[in-house]
């Protein structure tokens, strides 16, 4: 575990600066990223790192309060190829986050994590007819350490889980902020490399995998070239992501929904809000109630998850 988060550190706080967690879509990606065009060979690259830093020292204070240390990085890029009718689109997405506040409870752990994520994507589209594209589909999350609920209990872990997406379908692109992509036939594989943690994620006793076959839809919108004065120097990335199994439960659809509004201060610095919204029914969590005599009972159910974070920090570009 030491390992795998010395890896984390040095993988995204070791180059990142800035924002907390940042969706990586193309067009939103040019506020803050810079662009290298190869004209000849049709690509686009482009980087983004960030890192946020608050510190808090409290010695003999009568108003009380704790003493914390915050880090939070993010490391984006994106290499994307456009030429004749093909297009393709690469994003890779890191993002970490540790808290580390005195005067908690004996089994607090020190370090907390507040953010982390391995996000891989690549879409690739061959134009059929005017602004519909014949398209395929990949996805890749995981992320980079475990993660405890507030009982220290650990419910998750690198590969624990881990989710990957593959569909074909049709890309609808009625303008260049705005991408719709459709697949009636996409496989998604959970893994959960740890048994121990397998229930959480609706996965056997003793197995590591699930499979999942379905439908998925992805509509996108991502804008950073606003006319107004007042939105000059935003950007607005919005993805929302629907997948149905047909092998159990086709009604409960996996939602998940990211928002990021990026504001460019200076050459240096940004502001950035950065939201996600997600349910899956099969992703199961402890939830403890109260009966009417008293006693405490825990049942795994799914919930609907959200996390929001604000970061106001120094960011670069290469």
């Amino acid at each position: 575990m030491k390992k795998r988060l010395l890896i984390a550190i040095f993988l995204v706080l070791g180059v990142n600066v800035g924002i907390f967690a940042q969706l990586s879509d193309t067009a939103a990606a040019d506020k803050l990223t810079k662009v290298t065009t190869d004209s000849t060979a049709g690509w686009k690259f482009g980087a983004m790192a960030g890192l946020n830093f608050a510190q808090t020292k409290l010695v003999n204070w009568s108003a009380g309060g704790n003493s914390s240390l915050a880090l939070n990085g993010i490391f984006s890029a994106y290499a994307n190829y456009f030429k004749g009718k093909n297009s393709w689109i690469n994003t890779l997405d890191l993002g970490y986050g540790l808290l580390n506040q005195d005067n908690l409870a004996a089994s607090t752990k020190k370090w907390q994590k507040t953010d982390d994520k391995i996000n891989l994507s690549s879409q690739y589209g061959y134009k059929a007819y005017k602004k519909l594209y014949y398209a395929a589909l990949f996805d890749f999350k995981t992320q980079f350490s475990p993660g405890y609920d507030d009982a220290n209990k650990r419910i998750s872990d690198f590969f624990a889980p881990a989710y990957i997406t593959a569909g074909v379908g049709i890309s609808y692109q009625p303008t260049q902020y705005l991408n719709m992509f459709l697949s009636p036939a996409t496989a998604r594989l959970v893994i959960v490399s740890d048994t121990a943690l397998a229930s959480n994620y609706s996965i056997e006793a003793g197995k590591t995998t699930r499979l999942e076959f379905g439908a998925y839809a992805r509509f996108q919108f991502a804008k950073n070239d606003f006319k107004a004065e007042l939105l000059k120097n935003v950007g607005i990335t919005t993805r929302l992501d629907l997948f149905s199994n047909y092998l159990k439960n086709p009604q409960n659809i996996a939602v998940t929904w990211e928002t990021l509004i990026a504001f460019k201060v200076n050459k240096y610095l940004s502001v950035n809000l950065n939201t996600n919204l997600m349910y899956d029914d099969n992703t199961k969590m402890d939830i403890v109630t109260t009966q009417a005599d008293g006693t405490s009972v825990t049942k795994k159910e799914p919930r609907v998850q959200f996390k929001e974070i604000l970061g106001i920090g120094a960011s670069v570009k290469f």
